[in-house]
C-alpha cells in the first residue's frame, strides 16, 4: 500500500482527535463519522507503515510508541500545513487581509493599544489600512506555538529563539521581576532574605502556560510546592493581593501596588530573576507584508520596546 496516499492530513488529524479523545467512539463523534471508520483507517495506517500503532489488549485506545510518535510528527507537520495556506493566502496582496499577533501576557497592554491606535491612524489614498488585526494572549510557549503553528504572523514577547526553526527573532528587551507578597501573609512577617526553603513552605502562584502541543513550561515553582494556577497575569496579581499565595512579578506591573503597601517585594536567596523578551516573525524569504512590516518597524523603536515592557500602569486585562 501507498504510504502516501494512507498519510493524509485527515489521518494524522484522526490520530490527534483519538489521543485528544481517549477513545475511537469519542474521537469518531468528535468528527462525524462511526467509530468502524475510524479503525478502518487506523488498520490502514498499520499496514502502509507496518507497524501497531495502538494496543489491541487496552479496552482504552493506548498508542503504542511508534503511535506516539506518528502522533507527534503528524502534530508537527499539520502545523506546518497550517502555516504554508496562510503564508500563500499573505501573497494576493501587499497588504495581508488579517494580522495575527500573538502577545504574551506579559507584555504591557497600554503599549498594545497604543500602538493599534497608530495603526489604524495611517492613511494610503486617504483610507485607513485594510488588515483586520487580531490579538491573541498568550502565555510562555503558547506564544511560540502560535507562531509556529501560523496561527500568529507576530509573536510578542517570546523566550530566546527555538533551534532549528525557520523565524527571525529580535530582542524586545528585560524585565526585572519580583519576589512579591500581600502584607498579611505569612511570608512578609520572615526574615529576609527568604530562603528557597522559606518560599517552598507556602502555595505559589502561577499563569499556566498556553500551549497544547510544545512542551508547557513552568517558572520559579519548587518541586513538589502547592500551586494556585491560574489563566492571567492580571489573575495573579489580585491572588497575591489577597493572600492566596506568593509568586514573581515584573516590577513595572506592580511597583504601584508596592508603593502604596498592596504588596510587599520580598528580598530573597535565589538570584534577582531577569525575564528576557523577543519578538518573533516567520522567515520566508519574502518581503513581508505591509502590515506586519509596520509592526517590525514599530518595534525596532527602543522608545516602542521600552513601552511594551513598562507601560502596565492602570490597565491590566
Amino acid at each position: 500500500m501507498d504510504r502516501r496516499r494512507v498519510l493524509t492530513p485527515e489521518a494524522l488529524a484522526m490520530m490527534d482527535a483519538i489521543a485528544r479523545t481517549g477513545s475511537f467512539a469519542a474521537a469518531a463523534r468528535e468528527m462525524g463519522k462511526v467509530p468502524s471508520a475510524l479503525t478502518y483507517s487506523v488498520r490502514q495506517l498499520e499496514e502502509a507503515l507496518d507497524v501497531l500503532l495502538f494496543d489491541r489488549s487496552s479496552r482504552q485506545a493506548v498508542m503504542t510508541a511508534a503511535g506516539h510518535e506518528l502522533l507527534l510528527q503528524g502534530r508537527h507537520l499539520l502545523m506546518e500545513m497550517e502555516a504554508v495556506a496562510h503564508r500563500v493566502r499573505r501573497v494576493a496582496t501587499g497588504w495581508e487581509s488579517a494580522l495575527t499577533i500573538a502577545v504574551d501576557d506579559i507584555v504591557a497592554p497600554r503599549a498594545l493599544f497604543d500602538l493599534m491606535q497608530d495603526f489604524y491612524a495611517q492613511r494610503e489614498q486617504g483610507l485607513p489600512p485594510p488588515t483586520q488585526l487580531k490579538l491573541r494572549s498568550e502565555v510562555l510557549s503558547g506564544t511560540w506555538e502560535a507562531l509556529l503553528s501560523g496561527q500568529a504572523d507576530l509573536a510578542i514577547g517570546t523566550s530566546t529563539q527555538l533551534p532549528g526553526v525557520a523565524v527571525r527573532c529580535e530582542e524586545l528587551g528585560e524585565l526585572n521581576m519580583v519576589f512579591c507578597v500581600a502584607p498579611h501573609h505569612p511570608l512578609a512577617a520572615k526574615k529576609q532574605p527568604l530562603t528557597s526553603a522559606d518560599i517552598a513552605r507556602h502555595r505559589i502562584v502561577a499563569v499556566a502556560d498556553t500551549a497544547r502541543t510544545l512542551v508547557p513550561v513552568t517558572l520559579g515553582v519548587a518541586p513538589g510546592q502547592e500551586t494556585l494556577t491560574l489563566p492571567s497575569m492580571a489573575a495573579k496579581v489580585e491572588a497575591l493581593l489577597r493572600a492566596l499565595g506568593c509568586g514573581w512579578l515584573p516590577r513595572s506591573m506592580v511597583q504601584h501596588q508596592i508603593a502604596a503597601g498592596r504588596l510587599v517585594a520580598m528580598q530573597t536567596q535565589v538570584a534577582p530573576r531577569l525575564a528576557k523578551l523577543h519578538y518573533a516573525w516567520r522567515d520566508t524569504g519574502q518581503p513581508p507584508g505591509k502590515a506586519l512590516a509596520w509592526w517590525l518597524q514599530r518595534l525596532a523603536s527602543p522608545a516602542t520596546r521600552q513601552a511594551l515592557l513598562e507601560q502596565h500602569d492602570g490597565l491590566l486585562l
